[in-house]
């Protein structure tokens, strides 16, 4: 149980990670668009927090 739970938190974690980093790329490529920065920005802090959330649901 405990090594499946790993692999799950591994598996969302690079794909956070993955995400992330599309993120930033298209954030620098869409430099002049500051709706889509904050916006992009906005949804990167509430994926982040999702994963902490998730993270230490697991782990208790």
């Amino acid at each position: 149980m405990y090594k499946s739970t790993t692999n799950f938190i591994k598996g969302i974690t690079a794909g956070a990670v993955a995400g992330i980093a599309v993120a930033a790329v298209g954030s620098k490529m869409m430099k002049d668009n500051k709706h889509l920065k904050k916006s992009v920005n906005k949804a990167m802090h509430a994926a982040g927090d999702v994963i902490g959330n998730m993270e230490s649901m697991f782990t208790k």
